[in-house]
């Protein structure tokens, strides 16, 4: 009697709201979501003891909303099953429409120009960055792409399609423009193609195209015969490669964060003790989003910024580790392209930090100021929840 009355009371209890979400919860990746909170907690907590009181209070009620949207985008994403093939047909129109919206913000009267770059489009009450959103379009039409009967990585086809989809939104972002964050679609790239089964000698010969094409393009920037970059970027390579040639102009903000990461010695000066932040040596309209990790490593010091590291790569290993374990090629392609985009922002950013990569203003990934890209980055990891709660 007992047990005969209390099954269908279980399965009762479990079409309550309360047994919804109890269920939900026990079929994430726990490990992941974790990570997420863990990320996005240290980037509130700095952003908050970062600059002045009011400056760090506006922008610390700034990222809480975005990160606000950000997770009911996350919980939207992870409740989607992306093995139904209407789930798929309307993720795949989420491309085309980054794509327009990258056209957009060329357009007169809906695209701003902020120091004469027009990346980003007016929403009214906050503005949007087009080229954030592009990125993971570019994952999911890639992971449809090669998941397909139809297009095969080994085939020229197949290959010139994928290439055709990264190069699309590469020179849009490109014109704006934002060189950082067109390179990102590359490595997205050779991230799925390598993973849907790409023949070495493919990868082999790419590698020497690609080193010719380079060749060519820094010979022509060298001549100066058709210049791709502007003269800032050009200013910003040149700085990497001569970082003590104008530590006071265009060196100055690598120059400082790297005093700031030295700085911090073994356990850090404490939150919002750092000398080289706290009297605005670091600049206070950068040290929030793409020189965040210099504070944090100076108040932190090397543990708090191996923390901070390894909390990035056990997220990465759990997102690759969902694509490996599902026996679906689209959430299996999904996956390497969010792993990628994830590797690719963080060891650019902190790269930048610490003097090994350029200055190129991509962010730390839930960790730095910003909307869209937050929103980006938890969305992402809402659709890597779908294939591991479906696996």
């Amino acid at each position: 009697m007992i047990s005969g009355t209390g099954t269908p009371r279980r399965a009762a209890g479990a079409k309550t709201p309360l047994g919804k979400a109890l269920a939900f919860l026990a079929s994430l990746d726990m490990l992941q979501a974790g990570l997420v909170l863990f990320l996005s907690a240290t980037g509130l907590m700095f952003i908050r003891s970062i600059g002045l009181p009011s400056h760090g209070e506006a922008k610390f009620l700034s990222q809480l909303f975005w990160l606000g949207v950000g997770f009911a985008a996350y919980v939207g994403c992870a409740l989607v099953d992306l093995r139904s093939k209407r789930a798929r047909t309307t993720l795949s129109l989420f491309y085309p429409l980054t794509v327009l919206l990258l056209v957009l913000v060329f357009a007169p009267g809906v695209g701003v120009r902020i120091n004469e770059a027009r990346r980003w489009i007016n929403l009214g009450f906050r503005n949007v960055q087009p080229s954030e959103f592009a990125k993971l379009g570019l994952i999911i039409a890639l992971s449809t792409l090669y998941s397909s009967s139809v297009f095969k990585v080994n085939r020229l086809g197949g290959l010139a399609a994928g290439a055709l989809l990264t190069l699309l939104p590469f020179e849009l972002i490109r014109r704006e423009p934002d060189l950082g964050s067109a390179m990102v679609c590359l490595p997205v790239f050779l991230g799925i193609v390598f993973c849907a089964g790409l023949k070495w000698r493919y990868l082999v010969w790419g590698t020497v195209a690609a080193a010719a094409i380079g060749g060519l393009i820094v010979l022509n920037e060298a001549t100066r015969f058709r210049p791709l970059l502007t003269d800032y970027q050009r200013a910003r390579i040149h700085t990497f490669f001569h970082p003590d040639e104008d530590r006071a102009g265009a060196g100055y903000n690598a120059h400082q964060a790297k005093l700031a990461v030295g700085s911090g010695g073994f356990t850090g000066r404490g939150i919002g003790e750092g000398p080289q932040n706290k009297l605005g040596y670091v600049p206070r309209t950068v040290n929030d989003s793409d020189f965040i990790f210099s504070v944090i490593a100076e108040e932190t010091g090397f543990m708090g910024s191996l923390a901070l590291i390894c909390g990035y790569m056990l997220l990465i290993y759990a997102i690759l580790r969902t694509g490996f374990i599902t026996e679906d090629a689209f959430g299996r392609l999904l996956c390497v392209g969010v792993a990628t985009l994830f590797f690719t922002h963080m060891f650019i950013n902190i790269g930048m930090n610490v003097g090994v990569m350029p200055i190129t203003g991509l962010p730390l990934p839930l960790v730095s100021y910003g909307g869209s890209f937050t929103v980006v980055a938890l969305a992402a990891l809402g659709l890597v929840q779908a294939v591991h709660r479906h696996k």
